[in-house]
């Protein structure tokens, strides 16, 4: 299935955001504007449209300016999707643009046709990874090192609560932790709708992320508030559990 979609072109480089816009015109992408940014601030045009088929494709240079830039779009556009090409990637990085709402983070190498796969899969409401994140994660030593983290309940979620946000990092749908919890879909959901809540984030991509940087094991049932932590990618929400999209 393909959809169509806009893209706007948001970056402090001139010569890449017009090198960028032929590219994806050429391409039979319509480009609804390109607009400059420098150091998290933007000039937001009207043309930005705020609904899932606008894309808004950020040329980001370092850690600090993707997050300060995501989390100004998703202030003023939180429907619109967003994607993030940068020079590098850290997983601490990628996993903090994740949480403040970003739908594809890409390396700035990427070849044409796989940016035109990636923007596709972000229209059809996909998450995109660096594939070059798939041996790490995937890497025993990663797992090793992340095993030293602890589980921070700093919000104070209940045992129950915790037991849903495992279900979650898990990539499981309500229907799947109902059977694992012996309790009923309509219960479930009312139990994600408080996680949320409490955590205050906005989607459930967001609560399982912030709960594996924060140590909670996907695998392990039990309840205590510390508990060993294995890492995970993060996965689109009810859906199980896959490696980054290849770009």
């Amino acid at each position: 299935m393909r959809v169509d979609f806009r893209v706007s072109i948001l970056g402090r480089n001139e010569l890449a955001r017009e090198g960028l816009k032929r590219i994806l015109a050429d391409s039979g992408v319509s480009v609804s504007c390109v607009t400059r940014s420098e150091n998290g601030v933007f000039f937001k045009p009207e043309a930005w449209n705020d609904d899932p088929l606008h894309i808004v494709l950020c040329l980001l240079a370092d850690d600090h300016e993707v997050i300060t830039t995501t989390r100004e779009l998703r202030g003023c556009l939180p429907n619109a999707r967003i994607v993030v090409m940068a020079n590098g990637f850290s997983l601490d990085n990628v996993t903090a643009a994740f949480g403040e709402g970003v739908d594809g983070y890409i390396i700035s190498g990427i070849g044409c046709k796989s940016l035109m796969n990636v923007l596709q899969l972000t229209a059809l409401g996909e998450k995109v990874f660096p594939s070059q994140m798939a041996p790490m994660m995937t890497a025993s030593v990663w797992k090793l090192l992340a095993s030293n983290f602890n589980f921070n309940n700093e919000f104070n979620l209940s045992e129950r609560e915790i037991e849903i946000l495992r279900g979650l990092t898990n990539g499981d749908c309500n229907k799947v932790i109902a059977r694992q919890l012996g309790i009923s879909e309509a219960t479930v959901k009312v139990h994600v709708k408080a996680v949320l809540r409490k955590m205050h984030a906005s989607n459930r991509t967001q609560a399982a992320i912030w709960a594996i940087t924060r140590g909670l094991s996907p695998r392990e049932p039990r309840l205590s508030s510390q508990s060993e932590f294995e890492y995970f990618p993060a996965s689109h929400a009810n859906t199980r559990p896959q490696l980054p999209a290849a770009l």
